[in-house]
């Protein structure tokens, strides 16, 4: 039997982090909930990833997901504004990793390549998909699009590799272990 497996999907940024919550039943998919979590540009470093880790919290929290998957750092020209976006990152990682959910994380080409059959997809190539995909998706921004299109792309490769063991907390090793423990079972079917 086949069980419903919430996923989350995070679309890291310093500005705007997206987010998207999907339902997979097997290879059925189905929307739940999608948003933004945004940070004050005129607030210092510190206080900016604090709003991303309280919103991205409150999502976890409100949600329960079972599993998250979060968008890999590109490097850009812009030196700066590649630090800025491994910050805003490393928050979309931990935040569910306090929780205790397994994390995986996907490559953007692989995440246009799974949703839109193109690597180099643009972006209104993956909300159109996504809105095909989940047709009862609901995103007024391109950042939720792409958070569900994460989570997409996780609920497709999930059963065709183990999620990265690095990221578990080891048995009893904390709240979220055996939250941990149930999702790799699951993977390991």
């Amino acid at each position: 039997m086949t069980t419903d497996v919430r996923i989350l999907g995070i679309d890291p940024g310093l500005r705007r982090t997206g987010w998207g919550l999907i339902t997979a039943r097997g290879s059925k998919l189905s929307y739940l909930a999608c948003g933004v979590v945004t940070s004050d540009g005129d607030l210092p470093l510190a206080l900016r990833l604090r709003e991303l880790h309280e919103g991205l919290t409150r999502v976890v929290t409100t949600y329960t997901p079972d599993e998250v998957s979060v968008e890999e750092t590109f490097v850009n020209k812009d030196a700066q504004a590649t630090l800025k976006l491994g910050h805003a990152r490393a928050v979309a990682l931990l935040v569910p990793a306090l929780a205790g959910l397994p994390v995986a994380e996907y490559a953007a080409n692989l995440v246009k390549k799974t949703v839109a059959g193109n690597g180099h997809a643009e972006k209104v190539q993956i909300q159109a998909m996504v809105k095909f995909l989940l047709p009862k998706a609901e995103f007024k921004v391109a950042d939720a699009a792409d958070a569900l299109a994460i989570a997409i792309t996780h609920a497709s490769h999930r059963g065709a590799i183990a999620l990265d063991r690095r990221h578990a907390v080891a048995a009893g090793g904390g709240p979220g272990a055996a939250r941990i423990a149930a999702a790799l079972a699951r993977l390991d079917r």
